[in-house]
């Protein structure tokens, strides 16, 4: 069973900048790829940007040029550098890793707990 703690949300105005960190714990033998998603209410949970074990990175469109996903291999850590926010940035952000955990072979997937990050004036 793969653990993951994130932490780094919190409240920020329009253009300000904020650095969620995500940890993995637990049995994993290879990461496959570690990503985060966000969900405002009301709406779909949705790929916000995603980095594989090759270092090949996606980002939504909507993100594109202001958020930076990057990893910590030693520390099996994820980061978000989430710049120039707004106010749509607004959801909770959740962390999601595909991992292999046992010889089987077959990953699978686990979530934080969310954490609320809120663009306000």
């Amino acid at each position: 069973q793969v653990q993951l703690v994130e932490s780094g949300g919190g409240l920020v105005p329009p253009g300000g900048s904020l650095r969620l960190s995500c940890a993995a714990s637990g049995r994993i033998f290879r990461i496959n790829a570690m990503g985060w998603y966000r969900q405002a209410p009301g709406k779909q949970r949705e790929l916000v940007a995603k980095i594989t074990s090759g270092g090949s990175t996606n980002y939504a469109d909507s993100v594109k040029g202001r958020f930076t996903i990057s990893r910590d291999n030693a520390k099996k850590t994820v980061y978000l550098q989430m710049n120039s926010l707004k106010p749509e940035d607004t959801a909770v952000y959740y962390c999601n890793v595909e991992a292999i955990i046992d010889f089987t072979g077959y990953p699978q997937n686990s979530w934080g707990q969310g954490t609320q990050v809120t663009v306000s004036s």
